[in-house]
This record gives C-alpha cells, structure tokens and sequence, in this order.
C-alpha cells in the first residue's frame, strides 16, 4: 500500500528594476509542521489482482502447453520479429525521403479536419458515430 501526500509551495518573488520576477533562487523546502500537514490531503493507493506482464506471461505459457506442433508455433514467432523490424525500416527509410512525410502529414490533418466536420460538430453526427461505434463492438465480439 502506497500513501502520498503532496503540498505544493508557492514560487518565490524577487523583485528586480520595480518589476515581479518568478525567477531568483529557490528556498531550501522545509518539512510542513503537523498543524500545517492538517489541512492536506491524503491519497492512498492499492494494487490488487495481478499485473498485465504476468497474464501475459500465464496466456504464451497456455498457448505452449496445449500445443501440438510447436515447430509451427516457433516460426510464427519468428516471422512475428522480422515482420516487425521490417515494417520499423521501412518506416525509417519513407521518414528519410524529403516529400513524403510532410505529405503524409498533410493527409493527416485534412483527414482529422474532415472527420471533426463529419461526425464531431453536429449532434446528430457524433449519434451516428456511436451507433456505428457500438455496431462494430458488438460485430467484434459476436454479440
């Protein structure tokens, strides 16, 4: 159990030529007294249940007990790495062009500015993409 208790001090002022500065040197911070530490708040934290890295763990532990043929299983894993590290250079080699990520870039925002003006702006818009949004979750999980 974690518990955190935080208190923010004010900057210091230094005045300089008539003019307010925030800048100057900062005061050593001492320890509030306990009259001060009343009025703060406390938060405390708990973790419970197990971590994702472990669920992680438990379920490639899963897939390889149960598994038959598990030749198969190592190549899938290894064309999994060089799937990945081919699509990380062949981002790195269209970042290296001049044109093209300025252009990409410009699709981007044209694309965001058009989706806000289609499904964000009006109301009737934004119940059209929750319908939407809601068909696909259920498609999905074959509700």
């Amino acid at each position: 159990m974690a518990s955190v208790v935080a208190r923010l001090p004010s900057p210091p002022l230094v005045v300089v030529n008539g003019r307010k500065s925030v800048s100057g040197t900062l005061q050593k911070l001492a320890m509030p007294t306990i009259k001060e530490r009343q009025g703060c708040r406390g938060v405390k934290a708990k973790a419970t249940g197990e971590s994702s890295e472990t669920s992680i763990v438990k379920s490639v532990q899963n897939v390889w007990d149960n598994s038959e043929d598990r030749v198969a299983l190592i190549g899938l894993g290894f064309a999994g790495v060089v799937g990945f590290w081919a699509s990380i250079n062949l981002i790195a080699a269209i970042d290296k062009l001049p044109i093209f990520p300025s252009v990409l870039e410009l699709i981007g925002i044209l694309y965001s500015t058009w989706f806000t003006y289609r499904y964000l702006l009006f109301k009737p818009d934004r119940q059209e993409l929750s319908q939407a949004i809601s068909k696909s979750i259920s498609d999905i999980l074959g509700r």
